[in-house]
């Protein structure tokens, strides 16, 4: 694809960063979205613009299993979306986590707000809420016994951005809610089989190359459309790309061409 043509799509791909809205991820709720699983396996995936980071030893993160709950503000649930650990290995906080994260891109400013409770009874359990590098929001369940069932709210103030929700341990999440920001993530699913099902996604300043099963062509793009890495793999790699902002990662094989938007920051 000439490069005019790349940077007219990617703008086009921005339009989707318009118009502010209110983007609610209904776990407890939603059977269609979020039917009965076990869990999603080994490999990020995106579920209508929420992006799930699992866990490379097990595949039992994002299992949706039955419970009843009904919370503070009247909201009832009868199935329960499970993190199953902690969103980064034993050991200090960090702001960025590695494993078992939800992920979201938002356009700018929002609020965010969290159904949960503890996945453990009577023990203490802290959701986080970061951009990778600030804590926008943390709150702990079982403070005051066995019975709390939180609702959290935490506010981003900025322009595009991933935000990250994870636990200091596993937690139960029932919704998930962001006001303010239209969603719109990098990670996506849709097209996945362009490509021979190849993917890019981000983490931090590195981005990984995962599926790749055929001769792969990589080109990366800036906003404006330059080129800035280009290379050849045929199986998964990772790189670092080391200048904040907006990416397009262009995927090119035999069995066709896919563009993965990615934000670096």
């Amino acid at each position: 694809m000439k490069k005019p043509l790349l940077f007219v799509a990617f703008v086009l791909l921005l339009g989707n960063f318009v118009h502010a809205q209110t983007k609610v991820w209904d776990f407890g709720n939603d059977t269609a979205t979020w039917p009965a699983s076990a869990g999603i396996g080994l490999n990020p995936i995106v579920v209508d613009n929420l992006g799930l980071f699992p866990i490379p030893t097990n595949t039992n993160f994002g299992a949706v299993t039955n419970n009843n709950l009904t919370f503070s503000d009247g909201y009832s649930a009868t199935q329960r979306f499970q993190m199953n650990g902690g969103g980064y290995p034993t050991g200090a906080f960090s702001t960025m986590p590695t494993q078992r994260y939800l992920f979201f891109g938002v356009s700018g400013s929002c609020t965010v707000t969290v159904w949960f409770r503890t996945g453990s009874n009577g023990t203490q359990r802290t959701l986080h809420f970061t951009d990778g590098t600030n804590i926008l929001g943390e709150i702990t369940t079982n403070a005051d016994g066995n019975g709390d069932f939180p609702i959290f709210t935490g506010t981003y103030t900025g322009g595009p951005a991933i935000l990250y929700l994870y636990g200091s341990l596993a937690l139960n999440l029932y919704k998930v809610e962001v006001n303010g920001a239209t969603v719109n993530t990098s990670l996506s699913i849709d097209g996945f089989e362009a490509a021979g099902g190849a993917n890019a996604y981000a983490v931090g300043k590195q981005v990984y190359l995962n599926n790749i099963e055929l001769d792969t062509q990589v080109n990366v793009y800036s906003i404006n459309g330059a080129l800035v890495r280009s290379l050849n793999t045929n199986s998964d790699m990772s790189f670092d790309l080391f200048q904040t902002g907006l990416y397009v990662v262009t995927l090119s094989n035999d069995k066709g061409q896919k563009n993965v938007k990615l934000l670096i920051q």
